[in-house]
């Protein structure tokens, strides 16, 4: 469950139990005003004041029933403290102004029947305003709650259409970028890399010497893969993050015998894990050796390299270790993002990346990934 699931059930949790306890409360008052005039009433008006109070425990969910339950007890003056609150649970609930006013005036006329005489005129214009004020206090009262609970649903959903736009609007944004992002991988860098495959084929045609032909069909089965998972990535962020159709597998721990084989390092590759690893945490993998050895024929050419994958019952660990350089570093550009990448990409399934220098010269990259990829 959700963090967000969980405070939306305690939020609800906590709302029925107000509600509960608020019932309680309001029937404890209303029993209370029972027991006050209890030694006056007769039996049938005992009945009527306990109808009422059964009344009031079915307020929100039948109100208009609720409210006819109490008026019984309202006429023969049982009760006066019942009426006022299924008065109230009426109006929050009912929208339309004829019932409201119709519930009303009988609320006013049954409050006047028990004592009603014809009184004196000084006593006539009190009695008539305490009436009008014992019947239209709760309507105004249920109707303000009414009305600010639909503004409250108002703003919320404006809130929601709102949140809703935005993502809308970032989501155009992503798009554009995606858009020009495979535009210019496709322009430059699909561009670059078949003059390589191109040049590399012609070498392997030219050259005589058997070493040089290898390198260059090296060379050239590396651009062609290059150009394939390019094209791959091209068709991902033209489809804004969906697989494209006719994509093919992503990457496994299968592939990783020939990665290392088409390195063209003195590697050696050690493998010690299950096969029925998620497709994350194989890809994962097979990204941190890839990234690995690009650094090592960067920054340490002709060193010795071990890669190194291991399983524990809850980690996959993997080490990409190198001895010193024997030949000078490539110039080559660099962003120094291929690190930065594995770390986001370890910690968003849950894992860790280090990285640091070792005695003699030598490099050290280990992730230590999750058996199980955690759900988002």
């Amino acid at each position: 469950m959700t963090r967000v699931a969980r405070d939306r059930l305690a939020e609800v949790t906590g709302s029925r139990w107000f509600a509960v306890v608020t019932d309680v409360a309001l029937a404890a008052a209303a029993v209370v005003d029972v027991i006050v005039l209890l030694p006056r009433w007769t039996p049938f008006e005992i009945a009527l004041a306990a109808i009422a109070v059964l009344g009031l425990l079915v307020r929100r969910r039948l109100p208009w029933v609720a409210f006819a339950l109490v008026l019984p007890g309202l006429v023969v003056d049982a009760m006066t403290i019942a009426a006022p609150i299924a008065l109230y649970s009426v109006a929050v609930r009912e929208r339309r102004l004829p019932p409201l006013l119709i519930a009303g005036a009988v609320t006013f006329a049954c409050f006047l029947l028990p004592d009603w005489q014809l009184p004196e005129l000084d006593y006539l214009a009190p009695s008539l305003l305490y009436a009008l004020l014992y019947a239209a206090t709760p309507i105004a009262l249920g109707a303000l709650v009414r009305t600010r609970r639909e503004l409250s649903d108002r703003v919320a959903e404006l809130s929601a259409a709102r949140a809703a736009e935005r993502l809308r609007d970032e989501q155009d944004v992503l798009r554009r970028e995606r858009i020009r992002l495979s535009r210019e991988m496709h322009d430059v860098v699909s561009h670059q890399v078949s003059l390589i495959a191109v040049q590399a084929g012609a070498l392997q045609v030219a050259s005589a010497d058997p070493d040089a032909r290898r390198a260059a069909d090296v060379i050239r089965s590396l651009a062609v893969r290059t150009l394939d998972e390019l094209r791959q990535m091209v068709g991902v962020l033209r489809a804004e993050g969906a697989p494209a159709p006719g994509d093919k597998p992503q990457p496994t721990l299968g592939d990783l015998p020939s990665l290392v084989a088409d390195s063209g390092l003195s590697a050696e590759l050690v493998t010690e894990v299950p096969v029925d690893l998620a497709p994350a945490v194989q890809r994962a993998v097979y990204r941190t050796v890839q990234e690995g050895l690009t650094n090592v024929r960067k920054h340490a050419p002709g060193a010795v390299v071990k890669v190194s994958i291991r399983a524990t019952t809850a980690t996959i660990d993997v080490v990409i270790s190198n001895d010193a350089p024997t030949e000078p570093a490539l110039t080559l550009p660099s962003s120094g993002t291929g690190l930065r990448g594995l770390r986001e990409r370890a910690e968003l399934l849950g894992g860790r990346l280090d990285a640091a220098s070792e005695a003699g010269g030598g490099f050290r990259l280990s992730v230590s990934l999750p058996r199980r990829v955690p759900r988002r």
